[in-house]
Order: C-alpha cells, then structure tokens, then sequence
C-alpha cells in the first residue's frame, strides 16, 4: 500500500495536523507513506516524523502546472496508488489526475461551514468530485452535505485523531495560578467565537477567584485580533488573560490546565477535544459539528449553544465552581478519548478503507 496525503499549508490548523498525523501513523504501517504540502509550509513541518517522505511543492497560483507536473513525477516515481486529498487540495490532486489517469483520489472534507453552504458556493469542488474514488468527512453533517451535492457518493465518516509528537521541546509556561487556569486552544479567526468567552470570563469575574484564561493559537494581526486586545485593555484583563500565539508543545502545555474550552460557531471533527480528553482537562464545548458526539453533557463534558452567551455563563460558572464535577467529566472523558480516537484504533479503520479501494 502506497499511500500520498496532500495539504496546502502546514501551519497550524486542524486538517494541516490530520494531514501530518495520517503520514507520520501509516509510515509505522504501509509500505510507502507520503506529505506533499502544496503552497506554502510552516511550524509542522518540525513534526513530520523521518520515515516520511516529503515533498514541497511551493505552488504559485491554483493553475500552477509546473508544480502539477512535479507531483505527477513524484507520483509515479514512488509508485503511489492513492492520493488522500485534505481539504482545499483537491483541485491539484485533479490536475495530476488529467495528466496521470491511473492515480485514484480520496477527498478529505475537514471543513464544518460547509454544511450552510449552497452547491452553487462550490463549483469547482463538486465538478472536481466527478474524479473522487471516495470522500471522507469528519462529521455526520457533512457526510450528508457530500451525499445531496457531491457527484462521488461513497462518503465515509471518519473521526479525527491525535498523535504524541517527537521531541517538541516543551518551552511554554503558564502564567496564573495552579489549578485555575483556563485553557482556549484555538487560532484567533472568527468561527472560533474567542470574544464571547472572553465577555463569560470577564462578566462572572472569574479572576477575583483566581482563574485566568490562556488563549493557545495563531495571532493574524487583524481586526478580529485587535478587538480582542482592545476588550483585555478596557477591562483591565491583562494579568488574567493571557496571549501566547501557536505553540507546538500543546500536551504540555495542557497538562499545566484544569479546564479547557471550545467556542466555535462552526466545527468539523475538533482534534482539541481529543487533546483536552487525553490531557485529563474538565471541559466546556460548543454543541456544533461533531462536539456533541464526544461531549455528553455533565458526563463527558458541558456543552453550550455557541450563540447563546447565557448558556456558556451558566456552564463556565458550573464547572470553576464544582471540582468535583470537573474532575468526574475529565475522568470519564479520557476514557471515551481512549477507547474511541486512540491513533492506532482510526488508522486501522483507514488502511480498511484503502484496502477497499485497492482491490
């Protein structure tokens, strides 16, 4: 079995860290196992295990041909069978398939706003998914998006995974206290929903009993950004809420945590939650995407309608409050995480799907 995943980017974000979690897993079991990163590269490339082979194909325009014909030659060189295409990558993946027709592609789908999305919003895709020998997808909404507008209707769900990086070196501290730390992993845009949290934090007072809040993710430097800089200025937050930018050492930076949150207006399949559950963190989740699957409200975790400010106040509230509570929903939360999104328990259900595909 010989297996390429493609990826636009490797900076940090949820299908650029399946992409590499999926090369690194099945480097340990297929013959060949491949990355190639499309566009442009970044802080995960320190986390591509060496038994990968990698190629960067640093494509300058979506009808890059050249980098079309490089991939191509990487292709057949390496006798690969199977493109595993994430997200946005699909359309250079069809570009080698008009030149080098033997190649099969599954499309990946890791993207949870598709769901409100309209067929008309995704042209090139659905004409691209003429091409598609099958489509994962993270979530049961989206596999019900693909199968209505998709013109390739094996659609399988797959649940995300998280896998131990090697030798990350663990450099990031925690400010606040032991035991009161709020941890918020999520790069600051927009769907992430970062300002109500910070609204929550501020309006229940929480630091006057000692929490403080950490918000784990990649700064663009926008609008989105600054507004939320502007609210920790007008309100005084600045020894209680803390910036840190994107980090590679997130396990280790969890386990200095007690809770951890997700806030999303939108999501696919959150590998955050998978690392919250692994790092034994009392949890606050949006009801969104596949968050409700994992998150069983007052037993794995307490879920919120992200819209509703009321709800994520009444469940913060909750959960700063009760040790107790906390310490049971962790508990029960890194079992589900064991028993169900291990690395090697997914891995296997994909090699069945290739093998599927092979035949």
């Amino acid at each position: 079995m010989r297996i390429v995943q493609i990826i636009d980017s490797l900076e940090v974000g949820g299908a650029e860290r399946m992409a590499v979690n999926y090369a690194n897993k099945l480097s340990e079991k297929i013959e060949f196992s491949g990355l190639v990163v499309t566009r442009c590269e970044g802080s995960l490339l320190n986390q591509v295990n060496k038994s990968v082979h990698y190629l960067f194909l640093n494509k300058k325009s979506s009808l890059d041909l050249k980098a079309a014909f490089r991939l191509k030659s990487f292709i057949k060189k390496n006798k690969v069978d199977i493109i595993h295409a994430h997200s946005s990558s699909f359309f250079i993946a069809v570009l080698v398939k008009f030149i080098y027709p033997k190649i099969r592609i599954i499309w990946h789908d890791h993207y949870g706003p598709r769901i409100s999305e309209s067929k008309k919003e995704n042209k090139v895709l659905r004409f691209s998914s003429v091409f598609f020998i099958s489509i994962f997808v993270v979530n049961k909404q989206l596999r019900e998006w693909s199968q209505k507008y998709m013109h390739c209707k094996k659609v399988v769900f797959i649940p995300n995974f998280i896998q131990e990086t090697q030798f990350v070196e663990q450099t990031t501290v925690l400010q606040g206290s032991e035991g009161k730390r709020i941890v918020f992993l999520a790069n600051l845009k927009k769907p992430k929903n970062h300002f109500t949290v910070l609204e929550a934090f501020f309006e229940l007072k929480l630091f006057d009993l000692g929490w403080s809040l950490h918000l784990i993710g990649k700064d663009y430097f926008d609008l989105y950004s600054q507004n939320l800089k502007d609210f920790i200025k007008s309100k005084d937050l600045y020894n209680h809420v803390h910036l840190y930018g994107a980090r590679n050492d997130v396990s280790f930076i969890l386990k200095q945590a007690s809770v951890g949150i997700l806030a999303s207006t939108f999501e696919g399949f959150p590998v955050t939650l998978i690392e919250y559950g692994k790092a034994k963190l009392g949890v606050i989740s949006t009801n969104v995407g596949f968050c409700s699957e994992i998150i069983k409200d007052k037993e794995t975790g307490l879920l919120f309608n992200p819209l509703c400010k009321q709800e994520l106040l009444s469940q913060l509230k909750k959960i700063t409050e009760n040790e107790s509570l906390r310490n049971n929903i962790a508990v029960n939360l890194k079992k589900i995480v064991a028993d169900n999104y291990e690395a090697d328990i997914v891995i296997e259900t994909i090699i069945l799907e290739y093998s599927k595909i092979e035949k």
